[in-house]
């Protein structure tokens, strides 16, 4: 009898169909902490899956029935649950004689014809698609081919080990997975070529009983995407010997709020060393770059990353050469910078916070997390002596431990930023001294919960549909305003994700992307037309659409009142930073002002303008170069030719077309010296 191949998480290969269910379960874990299951129940030609995971209060729950052909290809496919923030899940994939069609948050969509590709990569599914199209690929002839909804998924082994478990010792092979996205896929496969594990630096799906292998995995996928991501650096990067002048720029001014006359911007090494009037003599030896006429604009800040090396990378490019880090796995932080400073990655400057976290079923699995006060204050030390910026408090620390870790990290020369923890508000927050309030949900939950409401699951999203019958004049609001005008507390917004979360709806690109959505990968466009946060009405969707334009009106008070606003995404940055700096313009501030704000007002915000923010003679060449005028139409920081950081060159376009982005702007021409 012919072998058939179940596609499942186990993939079994079986000479007959069995006589009863047999189901395979593996854990994830997030951290180093097991915060769920993915199992797969294999019975004849069907096979089912259950994927529920939480963390930080969300997460996935997801199930899956398949019907599988003889060869264990899968012929109709349903998934159903909710995702990580609530959005309902109902996505299809048939496969019949006349081709191939599928449902997803995203829209419909079919290949016609009797070559249509087998196997589909799922949305919103659970591993198993990973499972059953790399077990396909390790048997294909040269482990390449289309896959819908598009693309040519490619598998290339990477390592192979012996792991041990409770089932014994068990050799493994990790495999990279690469054409699904903008950045390969890890997925290790048994002796059989069975899913076994789908790591990532901070994050894993691995069979259970094998949990203890689960460290070493994790630290396996973080070397081979640094690897990966160091190629492209290699293949990406000039690094020209003697000074490089770039001829004919007009160089925005932050402090003059206006772009200068034609210039000339030289730099050697990582260093600016003179900006002179265009046309001016060059020296010998030097590397000329033909600004022709466009605009050089000082690199940018994301001032809420929560830095992963291919966002590192993507930042970059889209011009964002400093960031603030605002919760990370520590030790993987601080690999990724090592390795940023030492040359073999591309990245941005990282400023680090200090994530402390209290204990409790919801609590996030990232930075350190305290039992109590003195634990608390511990953590603070800990952090300082390390050299982090800020302390970053969280949603399940307790409220009445704040006064004395604000004192303690002010003590030390840390500022304090944060969430509000659950059972308090802003204005206690404010009281015992942060610096700088994190989210507007968080700021304004306080004006609109009831006395025990629980924001550290994702009420704290959801209960943002009373925002609406807020009355922004009232005392109560007032009094949180004239606290912080009083106090010099920032506020950092992060609007980006609040505008997808709140407004994005499924089938259709969130406002955000619509610059961006035609130059990415198939993939990458999928996940911009679904819905953040999940609706069951139309009624609720406005909801919080007019949540959102009350978050704007907030917004625009606050600027108006002279609170500093600070440009962060909490999506990543690059492309939503454009994004973000561009919603600044609509709550009160030009062009100019924004770009000033997010370049030398961020430099000076986080101590660093002596070096960084502008472009001078001494400072650091982090720069970067666009065809047309943003203090005219800030658009055009989304159109970049060049990206200076630090003195190591990048043209956008060379990186953009071995990843699948479709290129924004030519390279310039560059005359070096022979």
């Amino acid at each position: 009898m012919r072998k058939a191949i179940l596609a499942a998480g186990t993939m079994l290969a079986l000479l007959s169909a069995p006589a009863f269910a047999e189901t395979t379960e593996y854990r994830v874990v997030f951290g180093e902490r097991d915060v769920g299951r993915y199992t797969v129940t294999t019975e004849g030609n069907k096979a089912t899956v259950v994927y529920d995971y939480k963390q930080n209060g969300r997460g996935p729950t997801i199930a899956e029935t398949l019907k599988l052909d003889s060869d264990g290809v899968p012929t109709d496919w349903a998934i159903s649950g909710k995702t990580t923030f609530g959005n309902p899940v109902k996505e299809s994939f048939r496969r019949t004689a006349k081709g191939v069609e599928w449902q997803d948050l995203s829209g419909p969509g079919k290949i016609a014809g009797k070559d249509a590709p087998m196997y589909y990569v799922s949305q919103n599914g659970s591993p198993i698609a990973i499972a059953m199209l790399a077990k396909a690929l390790l048997a294909d002839a040269d482990h390449s081919f289309e896959v819908a909804p598009g693309g040519t998924a490619t598998l290339t082994e990477r390592d192979r080990r012996t792991v041990d478990g409770k089932g014994g010792p068990k050799e493994v092979v990790t495999y990279e997975l690469s054409g699904l996205s903008l950045s390969p896929n890890y997925v290790t496969l048994d002796a059989d070529g069975n899913f076994f594990a789908q790591p990532d630096a901070s994050f894993d799906v691995v069979r259970a009983g094998y949990e203890q292998a689960d460290p070493e995995l994790r630290a396996l996928a973080e070397k081979l995407e640094a690897e990966h991501l160091a190629r492209l650096k290699t293949d990406g990067v000039h690094r020209y010997a003697g000074p490089v002048r770039i001829r004919n720029v007009r160089v925005f001014d932050p402090a003059k709020l206006a772009m200068s006359d034609p210039m000339d911007v030289v730099f050697a090494g990582e260093r600016i060393s003179e900006v002179v009037p265009a046309g001016s003599p060059a020296t010998e030896g030097e590397t000329v770059i033909d600004g022709a006429g466009g605009s050089l604009i000082p690199g940018l800040y994301e001032m809420h990353a929560h830095l992963s090396p291919q966002g590192a990378m993507l930042n970059v490019l889209a011009g964002v050469t400093s960031m603030r880090d605002m919760g990370n796995d520590n030790e993987v932080l601080a690999n990724l910078i090592e390795r940023i400073e030492a040359g073999e990655l591309v990245g941005p400057r990282v400023t680090r916070s200090g994530f402390i976290e209290g204990q409790s079923e919801f609590s996030a699995a990232h930075g350190r997390r305290a039992r109590s006060e003195q634990e608390a204050i511990d953590h603070v030390r800990w952090y300082a002596a390390r050299g982090f910026w800020q302390a970053k408090l969280y949603n399940s620390m307790d409220p009445k431990w704040a006064p004395a870790v604000v004192d303690e990290a002010h003590r030390l020369g840390m500022r304090v930023a944060g969430h509000v923890p659950a059972f308090s508000s802003a204005d206690e927050m404010i009281e015992a001294g942060f610096d700088e309030i994190t989210h507007v949900n968080q700021l304004m939950l306080g004006w609109v919960l009831n006395k025990g409401e629980d924001t550290r699951t994702l009420f704290r999203f959801t209960a943002m549909r009373r925002f609406p019958q807020l009355d922004l004049q009232s005392q109560k609001v007032r009094h949180t305003l004239d606290m912080m005008v009083a106090n010099g507390t920032a506020h950092e917004p992060t609007i980006a994700i609040h505008e997808l979360g709140l407004t994005a709806v499924d089938g259709k690109p969130w406002p955000g992307a619509l610059d961006y959505i035609e130059h990415m990968p198939i993939s990458e466009q999928r996940d911009m037309k679904q819905a953040l946060f999940g609706t069951e009405t139309a009624a609720e969707r406005a909801g919080y659409v007019a949540a959102y334009a009350k978050i704007l009106d907030t917004l625009r008070d606050m600027h108006k009142r002279g609170i500093l606003l600070i440009p962060g995404t909490d999506l990543g940055g690059a492309f939503a930073l454009h994004r973000e700096l561009e919603i600044f313009t609509q709550i009160g501030m030009t062009p100019a002002e924004v770009l000033a704000l997010d370049t030398l007002g961020m430099a000076r915000y986080l101590g660093q303008d002596q070096t960084l923010g502008s472009i001078e003679k001494g400072k650091y060449a982090d720069f970067f170069l666009v065809p047309g005028d943003p203090v005219k139409d800030l658009k055009a920081i989304k159109t970049i030719a060049m990206v200076v950081r630090g003195g190591d060159v990048y043209f956008p376009t060379e990186i953009y077309s071995q990843i699948g982005i479709k290129p924004f702007a030519p390279a310039p021409k560059v005359n070096a010296p022979e």
